[in-house]
């Protein structure tokens, strides 16, 4: 599995309807896990209203599920695809 950060903001529409947040939230990740993934999802003070952390079989289904997501016009995301330190170790091994 592939793991991905992603920094979310609400849009304007999202913010409207900031009381429905964990009921989107919980409706995401049924869908990632409908894609063979999994979602934790954190609220967070500052720059971003949420944050992130997914894992998906592979880049293009990771694309397709931000894709999905950003088209329901509540949340703008940026993500940053996340390697731990045995993935490191073998890109390292690579140089």
């Amino acid at each position: 599995m592939s793991t991905y950060v992603s920094l979310i903001n609400w849009t304007d529409e999202g913010a409207k309807t900031a009381s429905n947040t964990v009921d989107r939230a919980e409706a995401a990740q049924k869908i990632v896990a409908d894609m063979g993934g999994s979602l934790q999802i954190y609220w967070t003070m500052g720059q971003f209203d949420m944050v992130a952390v997914s894992e998906f079989p592979d880049d293009e289904t990771a694309v397709a599920f931000l894709a999905k997501l950003t088209s329901l016009g509540n949340v703008r995301t940026q993500t940053m695809r996340a390697f731990n330190g045995d993935d490191v170790r073998g890109i390292m091994s690579r140089m």
